[in-house]
């Protein structure tokens, strides 16, 4: 794939560089945010071959590129020559957003996915890398107190003792602060100094014994403080003097704030999300997660499966086991790869087609659901249903028999089995995670085929694209 081809139509598309507002991007997708919409040719974007989905919500666009979406941003930065230091110049959209319901779910989700989503390559690493250590220990006989199994586990704690450190630093740059300062307040959080030492005090007032690793709230919570802290600072420091005195007024007031009363109502709240959790899945797991499973491919087009990440790590953390947020999209997954799969198999007489379909479905099988989703799936709404009875029925099954995952990691699929093998070297969940798949697609699999079959929704398809050749050929024909 051309990248930098592409990059050209998209920026041709959105404006120029200077109606871009910010430019991220998450696993799948790039997200530009622009200055006005009547810049944007929305219907180019979505009806160009080279693009595989496009989502636009509210004053953002984005770009749906699958697994290599990074190489996606690099070239687009490179041909935009798009630098953050211009992001806030220009005038904005006049046009007042309808700040309704919709509005502010999809301003917590980019929130989230900016958050969030350049840690998940970190947690992905240190969740397999555990579950590789335990698999070495439990079956290949290789000693807990050796140099190999002492070096796996230092590189787990890196990826999740220290998430304060690296979800300080996201939250502080979405927030348009200076990163380093959210690092330097989640780098104060897990320090020895601080970090679940009893008996603390400053200036005469005891500070809460709190262990912050791999916590997510408290830094949140800091950092959400330091915002408006800084913004006030912003106001009164002197020119002169606002290098020096700004960063040093800040931390002196978010320390101790954060220390004394947030970082310890953010651990109390954490707590309640997981017991939350933990109770619903105890007294309605049968339901819960069937529920759960099949509404997650929407929750993922509204980004609100970013919002729950914070919920997935915590319960991690808080629980030693999550029983719902990566299960479940872990089914959802599976089922939309599935239904990918059925849509490719039924696909006749377009090799192209029936080929780009497969390799959709692969992926999302894998993990990556995006491409297939918005692909191949979204414009033939009714095989959907087909994705919703696989995920109810994977989830019957694993809400039933206790299915759980014991790491947090990010894109659940066939290639993170290894997220479900329990420390203690048990293997009943981790059999159970094959049970699980092995419904979900072949259910998914064959729903997916029988309502293709009964509808006949690819046959109409292609009625559809012959017609329209005719009518595209017609004009022809009367000009000879």
């Amino acid at each position: 794939m051309d990248y930098k081809k592409i990059s050209t139509t998209i920026l041709e598309n959105v404006g120029g560089v200077d109606n871009i507002a910010n430019v991220t991007h998450c696993a799948t997708r790039l997200r530009i945010n622009y200055k006005k919409k009547s810049l944007v040719n929305e219907e180019a974007l979505k009806n160009d071959e080279d693009i595989v989905g496009f989502v636009h919500k509210s004053g953002q666009i984005q770009i749906i590129f699958g697994p290599k979406v990074n190489e996606a941003y690099n070239a687009f930065l490179e041909v935009s020559k798009w630098t953050a230091d211009g992001s806030s110049s220009g005038d904005y959209d006049e046009e007042p957003t309808e700040k309704n319901f919709m509005y502010y779910v999809g301003k917590v989700g980019n929130f989230c996915a900016a958050s969030f989503m350049p840690m998940i390559p970190a947690l992905i690493i240190g969740g397999l890398i555990l579950a590789f250590r335990n698999l070495l220990i439990n079956y290949f006989g290789v000693p807990v107190e050796g140099g190999t199994a002492e070096i796996m586990m230092a590189v787990f704690r890196a990826a999740f003792t220290y998430i304060p450190i690296y979800l300080g630093f996201n939250v502080a740059k979405t927030l348009k602060m200076p990163p380093i300062m959210g690092a330097l307040l989640g780098a104060l959080l897990v320090s020895p100094s601080i970090n679940g030492v009893e008996n603390l005090s400053l200036f005469g007032i005891a500070i809460p014994t709190v262990s912050y690793s791999s916590s997510v709230m408290p830094v949140m919570f800091g950092c959400f403080f330091m915002y408006y802290v800084d913004k006030f600072l912003v106001k009164i420091i002197p020119e002169a003097v606002i290098y020096f005195l700004r960063p040093l007024l800040t931390m002196i007031i978010v320390v101790p704030v954060t220390l004394i009363v947030l970082g310890p109502i953010g651990t109390v709240l954490s707590g309640g999300f997981a017991s939350a959790v933990l109770w619903l899945m105890d007294h309605a797991g049968p339901i819960a997660l069937p529920i759960y499973s099949a509404i997650y491919p929407y929750m993922v087009m509204l980004g609100l499966d970013k919002a729950l990440s914070p919920v997935g790590i915590e319960l991690v953390t808080s629980l030693g086991y999550n029983p719902l947020t990566l299960i479940g999209g872990f089914i959802s997954n599976i089922c939309i790869g599935a239904t990918a799969v059925a849509v490719a198999v039924a696909t006749k007489n377009n090799k192209e087609k029936k080929g780009m379909i497969m390799s959709f479905g692969i992926t999302a099988l894998c993990g990556v659901t995006e491409p297939a989703f918005y692909g191949a799936l979204i414009t033939r709404p009714i095989v959907l249903v087909g994705t919703a009875i696989g995920a109810v029925a994977g989830g019957l099954v694993g809400g039933i028999f206790g299915f759980v995952s014991y790491v947090h990691g990010g894109c659940p699929g066939l290639l993170t089995f290894l997220f479900f093998l329990n420390p203690d070297g048990s293997l009943y969940n981790f059999i159970l995670s094959f049970v699980v798949a092995a419904v979900s697609i072949v259910t998914t699999f064959v729903a997916t085929t029988v309502i293709i079959k009964k509808t006949k929704v690819l046959e109409k398809e292609a009625g559809a694209s012959k017609t329209k050749e005719v009518v595209d050929a017609e004009p022809l024909i009367e000009v000879a």
